[in-house]
């Protein structure tokens, strides 16, 4: 296999990783360019065929691949690929604030460079509901690392403690000690009992046992 025909198959085997990958994040419409670094020295040819190893895949921006030659020749080296990754992906539709809960109108689908980002969203309804840990221009793309759900329990605020076993519901009042938001953690004082309890964030003013669902202290 003549060194070229080795670079094609480098080549090739980067564009497949990638394609993988953005499937995998069902990535819209998505695109690359791959560039395979020229080497220090030429390659040597292989007359069995090169067969080619994927080393250090996780950034688009720099990959590694090995070509192997068996055979008399024996033969390995590592190349060195750069792809650029672009998208149809959600970035906000303007100027937005931090915390504030994002609704369609607030979420575009635009084209965008995301080699060097790994949680970009293909979806506008993803990011609905969410909020910006930070203040956002108009057309920044939106990630999910810089997303987070809303509390919809406040510290404070009154609460129902709701416990549900088979087919039976039990609810007890209780105050929240912590703010949180759905599927959270938070502190949560049983005002019959006065008893506090780790409780689950179920929706706005809801809650449920966490470490033991079903159970609710009450007073004697």
């Amino acid at each position: 296999m003549p060194a070229d025909n080795i670079i094609l198959q480098v080549e090739k085997a980067a564009r497949a990783h990638l394609a993988q990958q953005a499937g995998a994040a069902q990535l819209r419409e998505a695109l690359f360019e791959v560039t395979v670094v020229p080497t220090a020295r030429p390659l040597p040819p292989c007359g069995r065929g090169a067969t080619i190893e994927a080393v250090d895949v996780r950034q688009a921006t720099r990959m590694r691949f090995a070509a192997v030659c068996g055979g008399a020749e024996a033969w390995k080296y590592e190349l060195i690929v750069r792809a650029a990754v672009s998208a149809r992906v959600a970035v906000s539709a303007a100027p937005l604030p931090a915390g504030k809960a994002l609704t369609a109108q607030d979420v575009a689908m635009e084209r965008r460079d995301i080699s060097a980002i790994g949680d970009s969203l293909a979806e506008p309804g993803a990011a609905l509901g969410l909020a910006s840990r930070r203040s956002l221009r108009a057309g920044e793309v939106l990630r999910r690392g810089q997303l987070v759900a809303l509390a919809v329990v406040k510290r404070g605020e009154a609460v129902r403690i709701v416990a549900r076993r088979a087919q039976v519901e039990v609810s007890m009042a209780g105050e929240a000690l912590d703010a949180g938001a759905p599927g959270a953690l938070v502190r949560v004082r049983n005002t019959t009992s006065g008893a506090v309890i780790q409780a689950r964030v179920v929706a706005a003013g809801t809650v449920e046992p966490a470490d033991a669902p079903g159970v609710i202290q009450s007073a004697d």
